[in-house]
């Protein structure tokens, strides 16, 4: 809901009260280890006070690959990184494609891309009227409608830039 921005005395309050809830003193009480994650055979815990050796010791046994459920991520968050790193490695694959054709009639990566552009800057839409937008909402503003009109601002921007 926030999307990395703290608005007001509120969502402060909020953020806090999950740092608290999530990241708080417990993490480090001596009476009952905090166990962060048990994914993958491995417990993943605070070392004890000490030397820093002690510290070395459980950053070497710590696994390289580790799962999503380390981090509180579903399984499934992987495949999103998988998708996305799959999607790059073919995108600067094509990129470093040579732009000579190699047949008759064949259009050169220029001409496509100029024709893509082209294409592209027909379908941009026309600014959007906050205004009015702000109007029909009403006084009192959701958190959603307050991220829209936040949005929307700086879309209008980048519209703007454009042109």
């Amino acid at each position: 809901m926030y999307g990395g921005r703290v608005t007001d005395d509120f969502d402060r309050r909020v953020l806090n009260c999950y740092l608290d809830e999530y990241m708080g003193d417990f993490l480090f009480d001596t009476n009952q280890p905090f166990f962060f994650s048990t994914s993958g055979g491995f417990d993943y815990v605070i070392p004890e006070h000490g030397p820093i050796e002690n510290y070395l010791n459980t950053m070497s046994e710590i696994p390289r690959k580790n799962s999503p459920e380390v981090f509180g991520l579903h399984a499934n968050a992987e495949i999103g990184y998988f998708t996305s790193s799959t999607k790059d490695i073919w995108v600067n694959c094509i990129l470093m494609q040579t732009n000579e054709g190699g047949g008759e009639g064949g259009i050169n990566r220029e001409d496509y891309l100029n024709g893509l552009i082209d294409d592209l800057e027909q379908k941009i839409p026309e600014e959007y009227d906050e205004f009015n937008i702000r109007k029909q909402f009403g006084e009192q503003l959701k958190p959603t409608q307050v991220v829209l009109l936040q949005e929307l601002e700086r879309f209008n921007k980048l519209l703007r830039v454009q042109m």
